[in-house]
């Protein structure tokens, strides 16, 4: 269908089709947001085209920025004076040069003369600035000409560059330390390749900085980041959705767009991608760009040892040149995770890192959640906010992404095991190791036996076979968990920075994974018990006998190193003490018991990207009730209310499509109030399964029940499918036209109260939330909203188009009363009617279907 130009007030918007009347507001409500710097929460049911307004909506707005941007700049370079005080023109001067340009006020009865001079200096500073981003991008722009014309990529980004450096560096100092030990103290020859696992001398950035005097200069052939639009998403399979969109809508040849992914996505070495675990996939792929090729390092050991003048990455993708082509590939034509694992496949080049060198000169950005909602994570990816818009999409569960993203949880089993590990390394290494390395590897070690002290173990005992006298859960602020543990003496800031810098986890999981293949037969003894220690902790199976080595790593691939997992929650408790607790969850062995970081404080996470971003859109299908977002996560990120705008529209379908009913009451006039008490399950017919595997083979059946009604006289006349609220039916699965023509929900989905975590999360908006006149506490109106945001997503699972109709029915009293009739969406709101009684509306939703059958 051809592209269309639909006009809202003065604003152009290219659309594939002529748009329905919600989206032209929805589109011009979203450039408004973005003109000016707003917060924006959009709700915009499904199967209302939500997509390509977001698309067509935020494109347009970059459109018309960018051309401004070009027109005030080519302005200001021929006049050579800037309308510094022209509020026409304030929203041009966005961009990072134009930041600090304006004005400066000036002291009341201030001369004319020298306020006239200090204006002229400012316009020419900023006609200066102008003129220096002009060349940049004059030769960004000269550069993606030659992208779009499969030229090779001349220079690799900076921040693979220092990564490179930085660990050639440690491998540097590593080899260093073992040639010029001491003498007498000089340890016995380690073998092939195990120097890599020898930890290099430590200095803090702190020292650094003294050493140095000077802070490292900027380099200039660091690309600069256009405006862009980071769209993320909650899976992949949805942002591949959003991309076909965007490759329909008229901007898709013209855009571009990348891709971004996790490396378990996105890595095209068959060896590294069939580990599995994504920790191991992520460590195995650093450990192969800072290794040589196996058969370089025969040649290099005949030689004698010298300091090595080039970096080799041992992936055969991990190639800059051939990344550098992909990379043009994928800013020349819009590509979906699909598409750029296929072009990495064929260019042997890796699309992890090739993407993430199209960031800088990408207008639109697609990435998961996690990579922009975690602070780590956005920028080892080179992600930059300053002033770039971000669209969060799919965010009715941001707040609970956020909270689970940042909680950590550690057993037993893990704190004893890190603890060994640690212990053999250090008894392996420890006369090649410094004097920091040693004294930060003990304060780990006495954080460890600290945390299983806590619990009631020993750290020396075998933790399936330790018992412990206390049970229970136990809750605790963050202050009173370190003064408990008896660690409230060691700076967990510069611990964490230890272990991010040094890369103890990674050096301790090599050590691990090869001590038995690497040392001698002589010290193998040395290391039995360690062995047997880490046997004890694999689950007892009565299989067959093991398999050969080789063949057993090929099946099953080892876990992680816990010492990993175990610096989350190292970090976790670096977290302001307000905005956080541990519980301590005493089982009946070691092994089994826990300490879970548990974040009351989503905001805390959020803050810095409403902070940096020029404007921030959480969209949904159903946003509502949005009292949570404005409260937890704006208000508390710091966002003012002015700043924060709401847009709810409704739905394309006609309203005699839909028959929302409350009913109060069954068949025996027993009011319907399924409580925890008084529920009963009836019997099913098809059921929602226990395996996620198993969903498309219900489903299946389900579909194929439904399609043969009709076909068998006096045979099957329906199909009913039960699911849990929540679980692997309640959400991302569209039961479109015959598939749902009626959703029962049968009573309230409120979360389990008596849970440590909620109660402790209720409690600490109470603290921290002033209490509306005349509303619930803040606490009690979470269970609530949690409870409906279950029902919002449920029950929209049977509407997905213009035509489709399905009736709505409420199961229980308690959805008759006017808070819980104000938190449904506003197109359901609207529609809905309570019946008292059964009879009444059994026989409206006979009527309903009985009419809509007839004339569909």
């Amino acid at each position: 269908m051809a592209n269309e130009t639909q006009k809202v007030g003065t604003i152009h918007f290219p659309f594939p089709f002529t748009p329905y009347s919600i989206q032209e507001d929805f589109m011009a409500e979203l450039y408004r947001v973005l003109e000016a710097g707003k917060i924006g929460i959009f709700e915009s049911p499904t199967g209302t085209g939500k997509s390509l307004s977001l698309i067509c909506g935020a494109l347009s707005w970059l459109r018309d920025f960018e051309q401004k941007k070009r027109e005030e700049e080519a302005r200001l370079l021929e006049t050579g004076t800037g309308p510094l005080h022209d509020e026409k023109d304030e929203s041009l001067c966005l961009s990072s040069s134009c930041e600090g340009a304006a004005a400066t006020p000036r002291p009341a009865g201030e001369p004319a003369w020298v306020t006239q001079f200090v204006q002229k200096k400012e316009e020419r500073d900023l006609v200066d600035r102008l003129k220096a981003e002009q060349a940049r991008r004059k030769q960004r722009e000269e550069r993606l000409q030659q992208l779009q014309h499969r030229a090779r990529f001349k220079y690799a980004a900076k921040r693979l560059r220092q990564e490179e450096e930085e660990t050639e560096h440690l491998l540097r100092l590593s080899r260093e330390m073992l040639e010029t030990g001491p003498g007498a103290e000089r340890p016995e020859q380690l073998e092939s390749g195990e120097e890599e696992l020898v930890l290099a001398e430590y200095e803090s950035d702190e020292e650094k900085k003294a050493a140095s005097g000077v802070d490292e200069d900027e380099d200039d052939l660091e690309e600069e980041h256009v405006t862009k639009i980071y769209y993320c998403s909650r899976t992949h399979s949805q942002l591949a959705q959003f991309v076909h969109e965007v490759k329909k809508s008229p901007f898709g040849k013209d855009v571009r767009l990348v891709s971004l992914g996790s490396r378990q996505n996105l890595c095209v070495n068959e060896d590294v991608k069939s580990l599995g675990s994504v920790q191991l996939i992520n460590d195995r792929c650093v450990d192969m760009q800072r290794s040589r090729p196996e058969e370089k390092k025969g040649a290099e050991e005949e030689k004698p040892k010298r300091r090595r003048q080039e970096k080799q990455a041992a992936c055969p993708f991990y190639n800059h040149e051939q990344m550098g082509l992909l990379r043009d590939e994928a800013l020349a034509e819009v590509k979906d995770i699909e598409q750029l694992l296929a072009l990495g496949k064929e260019a042997r080049a890796c699309p992890y890192y090739g993407s993430r060198l199209a960031i800088p000169a990408a207008q639109l950005v697609v990435l998961p959640y996690q990579m922009l909602l975690h602070a780590a994570t956005r920028q080892a990816a080179g992600i930059r906010l300053q002033e770039q818009v971000v669209i969060i999409d799919e965010a009715h569960n941001l707040i609970d992404t956020i909270t689970g993203m940042h909680s950590v949880e550690v057993s037993g089993s893990q704190l004893c095991q890190a603890h060994s590990q640690l212990l053999q390394y250090m008894e392996r290494y420890g006369k090649r190791l410094k004097a920091k390395n040693l004294m930060y590897l003990k304060q780990i070690l006495y954080l460890l036996e600290k945390f299983v002290a806590v619990l009631g173990g020993n750290i020396k005992q075998n933790p399936n076979t330790q018992s412990l006298s206390q049970t229970g859960t136990e809750l605790k602020t963050i202050n009173d968990f370190l003064f408990q543990s008896q660690i409230d003496n060691i700076n967990l800031f510069k611990v964490q920075r230890y272990c991010e810098k040094s890369m103890i986890s990674r050096k301790l999981f090599g050590f691990t994974e090869r001590y038995g293949a690497v040392l001698s037969s002589r010290e193998q003894p040395k290391l039995a018990g360690f062995q047997q220690f880490l046997q004890s902790l694999q689950p007892r199976t009565t299989e067959a006998p093991a398999a050969p080595a080789d063949e057993s790593q090929a099946s099953a691939p080892r876990p992680a190193s816990p010492l990993m997992h175990i610096e989350g929650f190292l970090a976790a408790l670096t977290t302001a003490n307000q905005d956080g607790r541990v519980i301590l969850s005493r089982q009946g062995s070691l092994s089994q018991s826990t300490l879970k970081f548990l974040l009351l404080n989503p905001a805390v996470h959020f803050a810095q990207v409403v902070k940096e971003c020029r404007a921030v859109v959480i969209a949904g299908g159903t946003m509502q009730p949005v009292s949570d977002f404005r409260q937890q996560l704006l208000a508390c990120a710091g966002v003012e209310a002015e700043r924060v705008v709401e847009f709810s529209c409704g739905h394309v379908i006609p309203p005699g499509n839909i028959l929302p009913l409350v009913i109060c009451s069954g068949i025996s006039n027993q009011p319907l109030e399924f409580t925890f008490q008084k529920r009963e399950l009836p019997q099913m017919i098809f059921q929602e399964p226990k395996s996620a595997h198993q969903v498309e083979q219900v489903l299946l059946a389900y579909s194929r029940c439904i399609q043969a009604c009709g076909q068998e006289r006096g045979g099957v006349t329906g199909a009913l499918l039960l699911s849990v609220v929540g679980g692997k039916m309640s959400e991302g699965i569209n039961f479109s036209d015959n598939l749902g023509r009626c959703v029962v929900m049968v009573g309230m989905p409120f979360p389990n109260i008596r849970s440590p975590e909620l109660q402790e999360k209720m409690a600490y908006l109470d603290q921290t939330l002033p209490r509306a006149p005349g509303q619930a506490p803040p606490g009690k109106n979470l269970v609530e909203n949690l409870c409906m945001k279950a029902v919002n997503q449920s029950i929209g699972r049977a509407i997905r188009h213009q035509k489709d109709f399905a009736s709505i029915v409420l199961l229980d009293q308690r959805y008759a009363r006017p808070p819980v009739l104000a938190k449904l969406p506003a197109w359901i709101r609207a529609r809905v009617e309570v019946k008292a009684t059964f009879g009444p509306a059994i026989a409206a939703v006979q009527k309903f279907h009985r009419e809509k059958s007839a004339s569909s």
